[in-house]
């Protein structure tokens, strides 16, 4: 069994709504950027892993006809918006148990305007125009916020104000002015745009308490990421190994069964379980993050996430909040990417993507977004069906 597992190399595509360009162009841009970050090749890599939501056939075999067919096992993996980081763990687990040295994973998804929810790619309902915001494709949710995400979230983060005082309406918003600021220094997300927080409050309204600017758009993207075990990586060139980024906790959970049947999408308990027990793998405390990637498919789901995380004290997400604790120039940074709300959420590629974002700071290549002296990051995402996956990055000693 491998004892140690390092990314060697990273790369995403930008988050945006591509013309010319269809879902394995991306992958594959992906693909190739990331084993040339790692000074490598196609015939490097002993395994490969690819996670696609929309599009299930054989994804890692058609990438493989662009980039080159070693005969290599090909795994096609989906898990809601966790499929990417699902992928992610397979390549991890086939070289922890010794199976591999070397696996390429890849996320990617082309999603045009339309969501997780109303009408499929490539098909139009005469009734609405998509809006290209998660989950706010309907002329219904925009009244009542009954779909399946919007009202899941929106329900959540309410539940969270209602047994917390500081928490309301203007410190969900906080989140979503945070994440649109962050994102003008990213030059992959796919908007990069600030807002002010009232612009933000006053924006439509989707499911109370998240408008169109609290919900993350969706689009089109890839990421991917090339890992390695720690015996393969003392073989490798020196500016590989002093580039390497080590996994020390590697999570994923699901759905628990509680007294009276299972409580569907409890994105919550996920997460705090995720969450324990990486920390424990790892061997850090939240306090020791540096920076955080975390799921906000919508600004409610990220403000619960920090408790969930451990980030802030019990039911302090709000204080937090307005303490501009999760800023950049705050306490432990939170999605300095802009996160889902402006970098996209092509479903399939937002768990490597998250990686790709954390890895970069640790390597200290982030440019104007850097976290100066980023040692330990933690990336996080929620597929409800449901999944949630967890890993704890840190930063070669080398």
């Amino acid at each position: 069994m491998a004892d140690s597992l390092w990314i060697i190399g990273v790369a995403m595509t930008k988050f945006m709504r591509y013309k010319d360009k269809d879902l394995i162009d991306l992958g594959t841009e992906a693909a190739t950027g990331a084993l040339a970050d790692a000074g490598l090749s196609i015939f490097d890599a002993e395994i490969l892993a690819a996670g696609c939501l929309y599009d299930t056939n054989g994804i890692g075999q058609r990438i493989q006809k662009q980039i080159g067919q070693t005969g290599i096992p090909v795994y096609n993996v989906t898990n809601a918006c966790a499929t990417g980081a699902t992928a992610f763990r397979v390549a991890a687990m086939a070289i922890k148990a010794g199976e591999a040295s070397i696996g390429l994973a890849v996320g990617l998804e082309q999603m045009g305007k339309v969501g997780l929810l109303g009408v499929q790619p490539g098909k139009k309902d005469k009734n609405f125009e998509p809006s290209g915001r998660y989950g706010a494709v309907g002329p219904v949710e925009g009244v009542l916020g009954t779909s399946l995400m919007p009202g899941t979230f929106a329900q959540s983060g309410m539940e969270y104000a209602y047994q917390h005082d500081g928490v309301g309406f203007e410190q969900f918003a906080k989140v979503a002015e945070k994440n649109h600021a962050h994102s003008v220094l990213n030059p992959l997300a796919q908007y990069q745009k600030a807002f002010s927080l009232d612009e933000i409050m006053t924006a439509e309204m989707i499911a109370y308490p998240n408008t169109l600017l609290m919900c993350c758009p969706t689009g089109d993207g890839a990421a991917a990421a090339v890992l390695c075990s720690g015996e393969r990586l003392k073989s490798l060139p020196a500016d590989v190994q002093s580039r390497a980024v080590k996994v020390s906790a590697s999570v994923m959970t699901s759905d628990p069964y509680v007294d009276g049947g299972s409580v569907q999408f409890d994105v919550n308990t996920l997460t705090r379980q995720a969450a324990d027990k990486a920390y424990e793998q790892a061997g850090v405390d939240p306090q020791d993050l540096d920076l955080v990637e975390l799921h906000d498919c919508f600004a409610t789901a990220e403000l619960r996430h920090y408790d969930n995380l451990r980030l802030c004290p019990e039911g302090g997400a709000g204080e937090w909040i307005d303490k501009r604790g999760p800023w950049r120039d705050g306490q432990i940074p939170v999605n300095v990417s802009g996160g889902l709300l402006s970098k996209g959420h092509p479903l399939g590629a937002t768990g490597i993507a998250n990686i790709y974002e954390v890895a970069t700071h640790l390597r200290g290549e982030a440019g104007d977004r850097q976290i100066e002296g980023a040692n330990v990051g933690l990336t996080h995402v929620i597929g409800l069906g449901s999944a949630c996956a967890i890993h704890i990055l840190e930063k070669s000693a080398v």
